[in-house]
């Protein structure tokens, strides 16, 4: 894949200028009481270009989702023939991770970090995280008992896929609370749900 222009970066550098003033803000001040126009100034950017990037300031929190489920359907989509359901279940998670380190958003980061305690205590933050959370689960699990006709049917796909979305959130809430590493605890998780979804039901 080329190197992106001059244009291109320049974009991902004002993108990543806002993510992160809104982050620091939201952090500082509330979520609700932070407004588009001080994040605008924290950024060095006028409102307009903000809107430009995002279209609300809750976008900033989700940005790059879609993305980042693409990447794991095309794992699902381009798996290995003989590859197992926790194999490649386990690689498309690994896929959406690797994703998100390499882009606007860093897994192991501060930013992500504040990100994720602003998901989990904003009442409204919260709700939208759990409806993105389903759709993401749903549409995975659907690739997934696509991917394995006559070994998945929807239940169980839904299961296993549901399973593993709700390890990678647990060990990272506990990682956080307890100031360790999330990569780490987020990796074990995501190796013994795999683990698991071969063992089951063979």
């Amino acid at each position: 894949m080329s190197e992106p222009g001059l244009r291109e970066r320049k974009k991902q550098r004002t993108r990543a200028a806002i993510a992160e003033a809104a982050y620091r803000l939201f952090e500082e001040r509330g979520y609700d009481e932070t407004t588009v126009t001080e994040i605008a100034a924290a950024a060095d950017v006028s409102p307009a270009t903000f809107f430009n990037h995002y279209p609300t300031k809750e976008a900033v929190l989700f940005a790059d989702g879609g993305q980042i489920l693409d990447v794991a359907l095309a794992v699902i989509t381009d798996r290995a023939h003989d590859a197992s359901v926790g194999e490649v279940l386990g690689a498309a998670m690994r896929a959406m991770i690797a994703d998100m380190a390499g882009g606007p958003r860093d897994l192991t980061g501060e930013l992500e970090a504040a990100r994720l305690r602003l998901l989990m205590s904003v009442p409204s933050l919260r709700a939208a995280t759990l409806q993105r959370l389903f759709e993401v689960e749903d549409r995975l699990a659907k690739a997934l008992c696509a991917a394995f006709p006559g070994e998945l049917d929807e239940v169980r796909a839904a299961v296993l896929v549901g399973g593993l979305c709700g390890a990678l959130f647990a060990a990272g809430r506990t990682a956080m609370r307890e100031g360790r590493p999330a990569a780490a605890a987020v990796e074990e998780a995501i190796e013994y749900a795999t683990r698991a979804a071969d063992g089951s039901g063979r």
